[in-house]
């Protein structure tokens, strides 16, 4: 099924929640990580756990099978770039670099997105998409951007690190794509999360042995659960879903309401005032991600050309 067909009712409401989910995840992950667990053990608690989720919900639901050994090869790589470098390599980023500067760094990705999917996918170009994806952009820059962005010598490792999650995840919605033309996409995301633990796991088991599990309050573990449950296990799975009926560009463009939502539970649950700069923020967003959604059909030139 194309992009240029009609999507189902639920598509763009799951990219909207999928946006909301993330969006809280700013403010509730830094309850865990606030000196309870490491970035690396953090990262594979979330694919340890977020796969066994998944697993099981197949098993009770769709119980598909892979009849390609091919197709293992590609949900391989999708775990590689869309899962284990999008967490490696922010979480090490993150690190070596400033929070404003990887945020506005991940204003990247939709724009990868669309340049990886005209020539990839042949997704044609269109002056209300491309115009869309600026203003969106524009909105997400007017949001993130703080006078102590800047890029340096001392950030510049990380700002890398963060540049090259933007490219992996971007890479990975387009690699992901043809699959769910083939399979279900809880069959797609099961594999891909599977892989992704054994390639994540050296990196990250030596940081897990730090953790004192014994110092935890009930709002660190319901962090973990939300993090691990919502934002990693329920997330993927509603992105695959979405792909299947809609372009990766479309996908791409709703990140931009991430930090959009983000500020808003910051306004409503922690007591940070609404500022004006939001409000235009958000009419450019939402604005961006309208013109992009609602393009009209997207043509494509060939076949999916991604394995």
């Amino acid at each position: 099924m194309g992009a240029s067909q009609k999507s189902p009712w639920f598509v763009h409401p799951a990219l909207l929640a999928v946006a909301l989910l993330y969006g809280g995840s700013y403010s509730i992950a830094k309850i865990a990580m606030n000196g309870y667990v490491p970035p690396f053990a953090f990262a594979l608690l979330r694919i340890f756990f977020g796969t066994a989720l998944l697993w099981l919900f197949h098993a009770l639901t769709v119980k598909e099978k892979v009849t390609d050994r091919k197709d293992l090869w590609l949900m391989a790589k999708c775990g590689l770039f869309g899962v284990a470098m999008n967490q490696l390599l922010f979480l090490k980023g993150l690190s070596l670099t400033t929070a404003v500067n990887s945020s506005i760094i991940m204003t990247l990705i939709p724009i990868m997105v669309m340049v990886f999917s005209y020539f990839f996918l042949k997704e044609a170009l269109g002056w209300r998409k491309v115009g869309g994806l600026l203003l969106a952009l524009a909105g997400a820059i007017l949001l993130l951007y703080k006078k102590e962005f800047g890029l340096s010598a001392s950030t510049l490792q990380g700002d890398l690190f963060n540049f090259l999650n933007a490219a992996s995840y971007a890479f990975y919605l387009i690699l992901v794509k043809p699959l769910m033309q083939k399979y279900h996409p809880l069959t797609v995301i099961k594999w891909v999360f599977f892989f992704s633990c054994f390639i994540v796991f050296p990196f990250s088991i030596t940081d897990l042995f730090t953790i004192q599990w014994s110092t935890f309050t009930g709002e660190v573990w319901g962090s973990l659960v939300y993090i691990i449950v919502f934002t990693t296990a329920v997330v993927y799975w509603l992105n695959v879903i979405t792909l299947k009926y809609v372009s990766p560009s479309i996908v791409g463009v709703y990140i931009y309401l991430q930090p959009l939502f983000a500020s808003l539970v910051a306004v409503l649950f922690f007591g940070e005032l609404l500022l004006q700069k939001q409000i235009i923020a958000a009419v450019l967003i939402f604005s961006g991600v309208y013109f992009v959604s609602f393009s009209g059909k997207q043509k494509t030139k060939t076949e999916p050309q991604t394995s």
